[in-house]
């Protein structure tokens, strides 16, 4: 059963669902997941947290912020709940807009 995500207000930023595709053949945010989280492809394994790290990288890289100030809090497999650090969850909300 698909599960709404929400961006949310953390303590020091915002936290937002994603959700990735793996092994994908390239790296990519593809937009809006049904169920509301980001979709993301990428090429890494999800062994050894290959894929965290990607996607640590690739939502960085993609919010021009430091790899530091994004943590993966909750998730396991392919639907995780990303937390980036001192932003607000109107930012977030905004930057995701463009993916919609």
């Amino acid at each position: 059963m698909p599960r709404d995500f929400e961006i949310t207000d953390a303590q020091h930023g915002a936290a937002f669902g994603v959700r990735i595709v793996t092994p994908a053949d390239e790296v990519a945010i593809a937009g809006i997941h049904p169920d509301g989280s980001l979709e993301i492809h990428l090429t890494e394994p999800l062994a050894e947290g290959r894929a965290n790290a990607q996607l640590v990288a690739v939502l960085a890289e993609a919010l021009e912020v430091p790899p530091a100030r994004v943590a993966i809090v909750a998730g396991d497999g392919l639907n995780k709940i990303v937390s980036v650090e001192g932003v607000s969850a109107t930012w977030i909300d905004g930057w995701l807009a463009g993916w919609r």
